[in-house]
């Protein structure tokens, strides 16, 4: 690599990507900032009374992680408060205890690295808050005011203004959108947890909003993979169905004849009404230690008697609990469901519930190598 492209490379890796927010959020976080520290510096001003600081700068570097990015873990308000407030003092302790002024702002802004890591309130101006101490050489009261009143102060400012104009502050880092992701969603908050332990990095966004924004994306991408495709256009026209009083001896030879695992079951105008797979003979069949296939077959055999316990209908071992999906329903909706909540067949209904069509994953997995083919 050239020295010219090795510089142009540099220079387009240091310069940051577009800011994704239009011009109101910026009005909004602009005004948030000025009237979050105006509010902070009068306040503050009027306690001091008189002589000495009532306002340190490291609270403006605050405001704008605040009112800016009011969701970030790094502008919570404990982070806010107890990110300025220890690193002021451990600044002011490094002046005391460091003659150099440079061994103690190195120092004081390591240390105050660690001590804000440790207690889970780790916020950039903190540093600058342990540095300003430092080379000051403030006592050690001067992280209680000005600096832990002028962040008590922003923070109320804070919540205040965002609450007002619709962010959410605090915003809770330790919440998990679980139980609002949909069902269909392919990971879960185990799986979030462990990519992010692998990343092992501070990542400037909360993790429900992480875990969200990932499940857009993968409804995005499913989206992009299928298109408009419908239901219509990939299922199975006119599949075999049975009844409720099918016997079940008839059911078990379609499924083997057609080389099928399900069979809808529909009433007399086709309007689906449960759904006979391979499991339900399996769940059905007599508890013995013989192999499956004579289980199963006791399962079909006669009985003979005009009253039995056992199962001799299609109605009496099928699954009520059926999901259907309808004509027009997109494909990109579909590969969820196969993919996390065991579904394999799928019937389709008009608007009436009656059967037209079956998808499998036969169906699904042969409509994205269309596409594919088509891309």
């Amino acid at each position: 690599m050239s020295l010219a492209s090795f510089l142009v490379r540099l220079a387009r890796d240091c310069w940051p990507a577009r800011v994704g927010v239009d011009g109101s959020e910026r009005l909004r976080a602009m005004l948030g900032g000025l009237l979050g520290i105006l509010f902070t510096a009068l306040v503050s001003r009027s306690l001091q009374g008189s002589g000495g600081a009532w306002i340190v700068a490291p609270l403006g570097a605050s405001a704008v992680l605040v009112f800016a990015v009011p969701a970030s873990p790094l502008a919570q308000p404990w982070s806010v408060i107890g990110g300025n407030s220890f690193s002021a003092l451990i600044g002011a302790a490094c002046a005391m205890y460091i003659p150099d002024p440079a061994w103690a702002g190195s120092v004081a802004v390591g240390l105050a690295i660690a001590i804000m890591f440790t207690l889970r309130c780790l916020h950039p101006p903190g540093g600058a808050a342990a540095l300003l101490s430092a080379l000051g050489a403030v006592p050690l009261g001067f992280a209680l005011f000005p600096v832990a009143v002028n962040c008590l102060l922003l923070v109320a400012a804070g919540m205040l203004y965002n609450g007002l104009t619709g962010r959410r502050y605090p915003h809770g880092q330790g919440r998990s959108v679980a139980a609002s992701a949909p069902a269909r969603a392919r990971f879960s908050a185990a799986d979030l947890d462990a990519a992010l332990a692998h990343y092992n990095q501070v990542i400037d966004i909360p993790r429900d909003d992480l875990e969200e924004l990932l499940h857009h994306a993968e409804a995005a991408a499913y989206q992009r993979s299928f298109g408009t495709l419908s239901c219509a256009a990939i299922m199975t026209r006119e599949p075999l169905a049975v009844a409720y009083g099918t016997p079940l001896a008839e059911a078990w030879a379609l499924l083997e004849r057609h080389h099928v695992k399900a069979l809808p079951v529909v009433d007399r105008v086709r309007r689906v009404i449960g759904i006979l797979t391979l499991a339900d003979f399996v769940r059905h069949a007599p508890a013995s230690n013989a192999a499956l296939g004579d289980r199963i077959q006791a399962l079909l055999r006669p009985r003979g008697r005009s009253h039995s316990d056992e199962p001799e209908t299609v109605g009496q071992i099928m699954s009520t609990a059926v999901r259907t999906v309808g004509l027009g329903q997109r494909v990109s909706e579909l590969v969820p469901l196969y993919t996390e909540t065991g579904h394999h067949h799928l019937p389709v209904v008009d608007g009436e519930r009656r059967l037209v069509g079956i998808v499998t994953q036969s169906d699904v997995i042969r409509a994205l190598n269309q596409q594919a083919g088509q891309s």
